[in-house]
């Protein structure tokens, strides 16, 4: 597998991963208000998604030559998968 598919993969996970601990901690912190909600997590999902940027570039600058790449490669595969699993367990959490 190829360093650029592999971190594709991570962060898809990593967006999987973000997705379930915005959910929780939007539960925790959850408020009549909607739209804070919803700010509240994507704040978590972006402060996730640079604390891990700075440890992906770390580990894969010596493999992926353009050091842009690390950055851009599968942001929008991030955020539409902290998206959708963050509906989906924020809806299961305040079902139960």
């Amino acid at each position: 597998m190829t360093p650029i598919t592999q971190l594709y993969w991570i962060r898809v996970v990593l967006g999987v991963v973000s997705g379930v601990v915005s959910a929780a901690i939007a539960f925790l912190l959850h408020n009549q208000n909607d739209i804070t909600t919803l700010v509240n997590a994507f704040t978590i999902a972006l402060i996730i998604y640079l604390i891990t940027y700075y440890i992906l570039k770390a580990q894969f600058k010596d493999k992926i030559e353009k050091q842009s790449k690390i950055l851009s490669t599968a942001i929008m595969m991030y955020f539409f998968a902290w998206l959708a699993f963050f509906v989906l367990f924020y809806t299961i959490i305040l079902q139960i």
